[in-house]
């Protein structure tokens, strides 16, 4: 059934909150961090398509909203069109509904977050540590060539635009990049490559990522001797001391 625009609100309750993830689901975030010409929302395509992850990107979402026909969506296309920002709160909530209504259980959130009001009220709302954040880093040189050249016809893709968004990266996502680095929790690879180069590091990482889960998961899912309770502990010797297995001499 389509959705009614006139009754889309995005109202994100406690107990929604606490009802995600599912008992006994673990979700995996990892945020994507780039400059504007980085390549990230490239690198995001293909590990989606090598990783199962499902990519979220901020703007996207925001376009979506205003798309729609009603106070919120209407506040948001105003305040876009006007080139103000919109509020990280209801940011971090269409992030949030998104992920409760994908059905995956990992997701790449894509330049988030931009700055540090973003990352605390993902903290004070979501709840989940990243895993990680991966940052693409590529030269300032290098991200203004790309931009000039890739000819899409997109209104800021002039040079005063393009080195002011250049510098509302370093002075507002460079601190949020150093947090995280601080915590041990960043990924950085070479951005000024190509394409398939930076994707081998990148590829590195979650492959690191998928090891470490499964590892991870091992250890859950098994039992020690120690573990079990007595009687369990007892059938157990009984049978490795009957077959002289090496678990009866640990």
């Amino acid at each position: 059934m389509a959705e009614n625009p006139l009754e889309r609100r995005l109202i994100i309750s406690k107990n929604h909150i606490e009802s995600f993830p599912p008992p006994g689901k673990k979700i995996t975030i990892v945020f994507v961090i780039g400059g504007p010409g980085s390549g990230k929302g490239t690198q995001c395509a293909k590990i989606v398509k090598q990783f199962g992850f499902t990519h979220l990107s901020a703007g996207d979402l925001l376009r979506e909203e205003a798309k729609y026909d009603t106070e919120q969506g209407t506040m948001i296309k105003n305040l876009m069109n006007e080139g103000k920002l919109v509020s990280s709160d209801l940011i971090v909530k269409l992030l949030f509904k998104a992920m409760r209504e994908s059905g995956n259980d990992k997701f790449l959130v894509d330049g988030f977050p931009r700055n540090e009001e973003n990352r605390h009220a993902y903290e004070n709302i979501i709840h989940i540590e990243p895993e990680f954040l991966l940052f693409i880093d590529c030269s300032k040189e290098e991200m203004e060539r790309r931009i000039l050249n890739r000819n899409q016809g997109r209104d800021d893709d002039n040079i005063d635009t393009i080195r002011r968004r250049f510098d509302v990266f370093q002075q507002q996502t460079l601190p949020v990049i150093q947090y995280y680095e601080k915590r041990g929790e960043l990924r950085k690879v070479d951005g000024n490559r190509q394409v398939d180069e930076v994707f081998e590091d990148v590829k590195a990482i979650f492959a690191q990522l998928n090891n470490q889960k499964n590892h991870d998961g091992e250890q859950a899912g098994g039992l020690s001797r120690a573990q079990m309770n007595p009687l369990k502990r007892w059938f157990f010797d009984f049978l490795c001391g009957c077959f002289g297995t090496k678990e009866a001499r640990n």
